[in-house]
């Protein structure tokens, strides 16, 4: 059974910050990824800009370059592949961790392609983010082959009718590429006016397209069915049925909170915030840590990468000062 120091389950942009500051302290940790690195961010909108600009997403102590101050996905990936090979990261791809337990060391067990693997690990890092989960409406039909949760580019659209269910920023970005793309585009939120969490530089262009009657707009309304060419939906004035050739979903997402839980690991039940030491990131399971937005629960909006990407440091001291007594490096020094 191959022994590692310490095991990353995640290579998002929070893994890999993690797995740079551990190396920065002599460590050589393992990530193990169900994907490729930075997946979620792949699963983004083609033509996604960042909230962030780019030096608040770098990592590890290089560089983020971008065209605009707000980099572009595509300019992500580039970044992040590179912040992978010059660090010289052992990855593991396209295996999916499926059971850690603890006895005197962690035991860790993965799938890829049909083939288990088995891992020891002093230390468990969970940087598995919160993007593979989306927020499932629970309705009729949400399992129909031409309704998503996610949302890649507007062209396959063309002269469609689509239903986007949401009100934030997911709906309210895709909603707007589908008009672009000449979609014939519906919005549908449960909520009576616009979410303050909307990005102010994009809420301005939706607005004006709902005035031109370019996207209908649809608040107070609840989705009760989807069926195979239209939606029903109900709202003050009653029930209607809205034609839809494709519905998106984009009613955010959520960490994995039973992967967390299998290990002993405490979630509170209304925020599914995990029990851990802020200080540390260590969860109430000794040797456990959480890296990145899983530590807010359902909140997503509480942690972004900018402000993820620094529990790496906070864990790679707490390991440090664990195994040698030494790791007395100021946490302000991950910061730069």
């Amino acid at each position: 059974m191959q022994h590692e120091k310490v095991i990353i389950v995640g290579a998002g942009p929070c893994g890999i910050a993690a797995a740079a500051a551990l190396q920065d302290l002599g460590m050589d940790p393992l990530l193990i990824e169900r994907g490729n690195i930075v997946h979620a961010i792949y699963k983004y909108p083609t033509h996604q800009q960042f909230f962030s600009t780019s030096e608040k997403l770098s990592v590890g102590g290089i560089p983020f370059y971008s065209t605009e101050r707000k980099p572009k996905r595509n300019e992500a990936l580039v970044y992040y592949r590179k912040v992978a090979e010059e660090r010289n990261l052992r990855i593991r791809s396209y295996e999916e961790v499926t059971s850690i337990k603890k006895g005197s060391f962690f035991q860790v067990e993965t799938d890829k392609r049909g083939e288990t693997y088995h891992y020891a690990a002093d230390y468990i890092i969970a940087a598995t983010g919160y993007y593979a989960s989306p927020n499932l409406l629970q309705i009729e039909g949400e399992e129909k082959p031409h309704v998503y949760h996610y949302f890649h580019e507007g062209h396959p659209y063309f002269n469609q009718k689509v239903v986007v269910i949401g009100g934030k920023n997911s709906a309210v970005d895709t909603a707007l590429e589908l008009d672009k793309a000449g979609a014939d585009v519906t919005v549908v939120y449960r909520g009576s006016t616009y979410s303050k969490s909307i990005k102010p530089w994009v809420l301005p262009e939706f607005e004006a397209q709902v005035r031109s009657g370019n996207i209908t707009m649809h608040f107070d309304a609840e989705v009760e069915k989807i069926e195979s060419e239209h939606i029903l939906i109900r709202h003050p004035e009653g029930r209607e049925k809205l034609e839809a050739d494709f519905v998106f979903a984009m009613t955010g997402y959520h960490p994995d909170h039973g992967f967390l839980q299998n290990m002993g690991v405490e979630t509170d039940p209304e925020s599914g915030r995990p029990v851990f030491d802020s200080e540390t990131m260590e969860t109430n399971v000794s040797g456990i840590f959480i890296a990145g937005v899983i530590a807010a629960g359902n909140n997503a909006n509480e942690i972004f990468i900018e402000n993820g990407r620094w529990h790496g440091g906070q864990i790679a001291q707490a390991i440090a000062k664990r195994e040698a007594g030494t790791g007395t490096k100021d946490l302000q020094e991950w910061r730069t």
